[in-house]
């Protein structure tokens, strides 16, 4: 049979992602348009193509499917690699004032000082910051310092000024305003209040210098091999999401949109955001755009903790300190089977085990009333700490298990300082997965954790931090994961998330042409190797948009 094809790439080490695929192994394939057309060993795709047809010869070089993070905050990622966002945790609460005060000093006038990364418990010394010191570094303009979880505010008193907040203020469910003994706010807010506020803080921000900052990230992370991303709301609010759709229809108008964007808006009553966005990338205007589904929060963070748990923290700081949910589990089931009515999937923050539970519940409940969603897979973000038995229940309900390697090492010593020896036994447990059938997606929950593809299948590899290489032998290290197992994650795994496993994350015929080139074989090389790795070539629907 002849093809006709715009080029054809060879190398002698290609990984196509299939099921079971452990090596990669010499082969060629085909590209029309957007998508392979045809794979197979390279004399036998080379005759069935006019042989005028231009190859792409990669040699040794390992050829695999593109990256696909399945979990990412675009909007922040982009601004905190921008001029207009400090990206620093600091060694103590006085070395990050004094580094944010260098920073702030090259901002525009009109500009709110904001920075994140921020983790107080691993401070020297580890003890929570209060407004005192951005206070007198700051005292007349507003300076916001955003926690590394995502989940926390850091406020001076003029930011609190500025956006009406004082002792009197009531914060909304699932959020809280810290105060001192003597009832003054101390600066920090806490989970739904502060996903309330942040948006506000960023209100300053021109919508030129967010698309350049939207433009600058896609070139970083083409040359990270990044193809695929999930670009998850931020907020359980109206409004507060942090998805937007509007700058991304401008690149892709302007030609400037260089990886494939997925979709995920909150889920609130009101279903017609996602809906209208599956309506507008029905057809091949915004070829690189989907919606395929929402996203919800049931929880916070066990380093907070605001994770809900079944049982109590092992460090509890108030009797029966269980943390809590950000949405009512009644109010979870409500939301969900809504959606699920109308055949849309839901991706739901869970990192406690009794959110975990829950929301397995709930999405049981959902499959029995209304089969699987049309578009995308109903998925858990993050899961963190489980309880065994619903390892299993993963697989049964059919719910995607969404993890972030790099979050293992983020708090050396807290699952055991939070949870005890126990409950930490079981978590992130990659290789409990692949061995029970459940199925798996990676991403790096950016700007929580780097955008940086090879430490994401570093981690999943070793289980050891990507820059201390710490703890030797790696974290829980029965729980690692061949670099084959985690190179498939990362491509078809994430893929199928966004509900896309027949067209995307495998090098296919009929697939689509989103591929890279590295300058080593990660599945054979040595753990330590695969940071080393280099992009050579990064391919989005046939378009190469990166060479090295």
């Amino acid at each position: 049979m002849a093809f006709q094809a715009d080029y054809v790439v060879r190398s002698r080490t290609v990984f196509t992602s299939e099921p079971g695929e452990e090596k990669p192994r010499e082969l060629a394939f085909a590209v029309a348009g957007e998508r392979i057309v045809q794979v197979g060993a390279p004399d036998e795709v080379l005759a069935s193509v006019p042989a005028d047809t231009p190859v792409r010869d990669f040699g040794d070089a390992f050829v695999c499917p593109g990256f696909h993070d399945a979990h990412l905050h675009f909007f922040h990622t982009a601004l905190g690699s921008s001029p207009f966002l400090l990206m620093h945790m600091g060694d103590s609460e006085a070395e990050l004032v004094e580094r944010t005060k260098e920073f702030a000093a090259g901002l525009p006038s009109h500009a709110w000082v904001v920075t994140q990364g921020w983790r107080d418990y691993r401070w020297d010394p580890p003890v929570p910051p209060t407004k005192r010191s951005i206070d007198e570094a700051f005292p007349d303009r507003p300076c916001v310092m955003y926690s590394g979880d995502g989940h926390t505010l850091w406020l001076n008193s003029r930011a609190l000024e500025e956006l009406g907040v004082t002792r009197d203020s009531v914060p909304p469910q699932g959020g809280s305003y810290d105060k001192d003994e003597d009832g003054e706010l101390t600066g920090i807010v806490r989970e739904a209040a502060a996903m309330e506020l942040l948006p506000r803080c960023l209100e300053w921000l021109t919508e030129e210098d967010i698309a350049r900052a939207y433009a600058d990230q896609m070139g970083r992370m083409a040359e990270q091999g990044i193809t695929s991303i999930c670009d998850m709301a931020l907020m359980p609010h109206p409004g507060c999401d942090f998805v937007r759709d509007d700058v991304y229809e401008k690149l892709s108008r302007e030609g400037g949109l260089t990886l494939r964007v997925h979709m995920y808006p909150t889920l609130l009553d009101d279903q017609s955001r996602l809906e209208d966005l599956q309506e507008r990338y029905a057809d091949d205007e915004f070829p690189l755009l989907r919606a395929p589904g929402f996203k919800q929060f049931f929880d916070g963070v066990s380093s907070q903790h605001t994770a809900w748990l079944t049982d109590p923290y092992t460090n509890a700081r108030t009797p029966g300190d269980c943390g809590r949910p950000t949405v009512p589990a009644d109010r979870m089931r409500e939301l969900v089977l809504a959606a699920a009515e109308r055949g849309h999937s839901v991706r739901i923050h869970a990192i406690g085990d009794r959110a975990i539970h829950e929301a397995l519940d709930i999405f049981e409940e959902a499959r029995a009333w209304y089969g699987e969603p049309l578009q995308g897979r109903n998925t858990l973000e993050h899961l963190e700490n489980l309880l065994e038995g619903d390892i299993d229940r993963l697989r049964e309900v059919g719910v995607l298990a969404s993890s972030q390697p790099g979050h293992i090492t983020l708090d050396p010593g807290g699952p055991e300082r939070d949870l005890g020896p126990e409950r930490s036994r079981i978590m992130w447990p990659f290789a409990t997965y692949e061995e029970r059938g459940v199925e798996q997606a990676f991403g790096t929950d950016s700007p929580i954790t780097a955008v940086t593809s090879m430490d994401v299948l570093y981690c999943a590899v070793t289980r050891q931090d990507p820059f201390t290489h710490e703890p030797a032998g790696g974290w829980l290290p029965s729980e690692r994961i061949s670099a084959a197992d985690a190179l498939r994650i990362y491509t078809a795994g994430s893929a199928a998330a966004a509900g896309r496993e027949d067209e995307l994350g495998q090098i296919a015929p009929g697939y689509l042409a989103d591929f890279v080139a590295l300058d080593r074989d990660i599945t054979a090389c040595a753990p330590d190797d695969i940071q080393r790795a280099q992009v050579l070539a990064t391919f989005v629907g046939g378009r190469q948009v990166y060479e090295r």
